[in-house]
This record gives C-alpha cells, sequence and structure tokens, in this order.
C-alpha cells in the first residue's frame, strides 16, 4: 500500500485555500458570517495560511442544533471560516487519494456514486440472488473510536504535519460529529476496514455499502446467516462498533435500501419518504406565499421530489399528488 507524504506543502498553499474558500461557500453565500469574509479575501486566506503554517490552527468550538428528518440527530457546526475552509482544503488532495481506496460498491459521498447509482446496483442484486442480509451500524457516527480512526488514517498516509492536522479535527469533539465536511470521508475510510473483510476476506461478490447502511446478497441462506455472525465479531472486535439491524430475508419481500424499496421487477418508494414528500409539497404554497426569497428553494424541493419518483415506479403516486 502506497503511503502519502509532502501533501502539507500542498495543502496550505494560497491557490488551494483560495478553491476550499469557493468550495466551502458553496449554497452558503448569502449567510452572514461568509459575506463577512468576502469581504476581504486575501487577507483572511492569508491569515488562515498562516495560522496553519505556524502550527497555531486548532478547531474552533461547536455549536449545536437538531434535526427531525430523517430522524432525529444532533448536528456539530463548526465556523465558515476558518475552519470549513481547511477542511476543503485538506480534502482537495486527500479525496482523490482515498476514493481509490474504496471498493466499487461504496457508494456515499464519491463522485460518481451517490444514492441513484447504488439503488441501481441494488437491483442487479435483486434480480440475482434469492437473499439478502441487511444491516444498519448502531449510532455510528458518535461510535467512531478516535484512535482506531487514526490509525487507519496512518496506515494511508505519512506527512507527519497532514496527520497533525488530521488528528486535532478528529480528537476535536466526541464521536465524529455528523455535519463535518471531514466526517464523511472518516466515515467511509472507518467502514473500508468492513468492506475489505467482507469483500476480500470472504469473498462476498454481492455486498453494497451506503454509510452505515449496508447489505449482502447470496442464495445460500445459511451462509448469510454465517456471516451475519463474522461481521458482528469484527466490528466489535476491530472497530468497537454494533449492530442496530441485521435481517435476513428473501429477496422476494423487497429490500428497503437508500429510501426505495426493491423487487424484482420495479422500485417504489419507502413509505416514510413518500410521507415526507407529502409534507414537503404541503408547504410549498405556504413558502411561495411568503415572498420571492423563498422561490428558488421551492423549485429546488419540487425538482428534488420529482428526481426522486423518476428513479422509481411512482407514476400512480406522482398522479395522487399531484405532480404529474
Amino acid at each position: 500500500m502506497k503511503r502519502h507524504n509532502n501533501l502539507f506543502d500542498q495543502i496550505v498553499s494560497y491557490e488551494n485555500l483560495e478553491l476550499a474558500y469557493q468550495k466551502a461557500k458553496k449554497g452558503k453565500s448569502k449567510k452572514i458570517s461568509v459575506i463577512k469574509f468576502s469581504q476581504n479575501i486575501e487577507e483572511r486566506l492569508l491569515k488562515i495560511q498562516e495560522s496553519l503554517v505556524n502550527k497555531t490552527f486548532t478547531t474552533s468550538h461547536y455549536t449545536t442544533k437538531k434535526v427531525y428528518e430523517p430522524k432525529e440527530r444532533l448536528i456539530h457546526v463548526l465556523p465558515f471560516a476558518p475552519d470549513r475552509i481547511v477542511q476543503h482544503a485538506i480534502m482537495n488532495f486527500l479525496e482523490p487519494i482515498w476514493d481509490n481506496l474504496f471498493i466499487f460498491d461504496s457508494y456515499a459521498c464519491r463522485i460518481g456514486k451517490g444514492i441513484h447509482k447504488g439503488s441501481r446496483r441494488t437491483m442487479e442484486f435483486v434480480r440475482k440472488y434469492k437473499y439478502c442480509l441487511k444491516c444498519d451500524v448502531s449510532k455510528f457516527y458518535p461510535s467512531i473510536n478516535h484512535d482506531i480512526l487514526y490509525k487507519i488514517i496512518c496506515k494511508k498516509m505519512r506527512c507527519k504535519d497532514t496527520l497533525e492536522l488530521l488528528k486535532d479535527i478528529a480528537y476535536s469533539i466526541s464521536g465524529v460529529p455528523i455535519g463535518n465536511y471531514t466526517s464523511q470521508w472518516f466515515g467511509n475510510l472507518y467502514l473500508n476496514e468492513l468492506d475489505f473483510f467482507v469483500k476480500q476476506t470472504h469473498r462476498v461478490k454481492a455486498y453494497i455499502r451506503y454509510c452505515d447502511d449496508f447489505l449482502l446478497f447470496h442464495d445460500d441462506k445459511s451462509l448469510l446467516r454465517e456471516l451475519s455472525i463474522k461481521i458482528q465479531d469484527f466490528i466489535w472486535t476491530n472497530l468497537r462498533l454494533i449492530l442496530s439491524k441485521c435481517e435476513l430475508f428473501p429477496v422476494s419481500r423487497g429490500v428497503d435500501f437508500l429510501g426505495y424499496r426493491h423487487f424484482k421487477n420495479y422500485i417504489l418508494l419507502r413509505r416514510s419518504t413518500v410521507k415526507r414528500v407529502k409534507l414537503r409539497l404541503a408547504k410549498l404554497p405556504v413558502q411561495l406565499h411568503r415572498g420571492n426569497q423563498l422561490f428558488d428553494s421551492c423549485v429546488s424541493s419540487i425538482a428534488s421530489t420529482l428526481g426522486w419518483m423518476q428513479h422509481g415506479n411512482c407514476f400512480n403516486l406522482q398522479q395522487r399528488i399531484g405532480v404529474i
């Protein structure tokens, strides 16, 4: 395995920090913190660069908020500057390096992957195999062990300054916070250990993972049952994780994954997803009535909803809720 060195100078270069700023502000250009930072970009970016070069940068204090869709979660938020910019600067270089380590069938937070690609791959397996083992890691991000995570990171690189920067972020709060840009990559890297255990150690051909949810398919039900025991033992022994769900069933029942229910000949929206779609559409007239500033978000919401439906066999649903 190639271990990467001499990344730090590239990460802290002004050009990379400027690119990181552009990425970090995407979709947030109207926020006050972003507007203030943008008033004197060069000076502020140079100040961030100086803190990185002089090793005075440290992760800021988090603010928290709760979200309730699709389920209740605690989101930890860092300031736009310097933290979000620094995290994008790091990942500008680490993202392609780490992405090359992942298996083909890991679909979360990767360019060219995503929910719909994962759903299509799930359909391939549903049509080919008789049984499915569906698993879900319990409280995944809060349960990530810092020492194990850092050990995994160190296996992939040897640039001391970059490792110290990553360590500062990784150990900045208990677990790995939902909300950090680096968190989705830390999570993928952490469960990449499981991916290789399933794919290389046990040679499972039909395996797919999206974040902390994963599926195994096979025609031999007893083999999947044995694998479920081995997986639970592996993730506890090596990653200090436990499963909240471990279900073995025939694919004819339908495989509920990535917001869809997958059957051999068609795909339906998950029932809970349908409820969220209906609630979202019900709010649109009220949002439009409040003024033009919400118009763009309403259009985006409708487009997102149609995209979800068009992926599945949802013609009757579209008619029922009046989007066609």
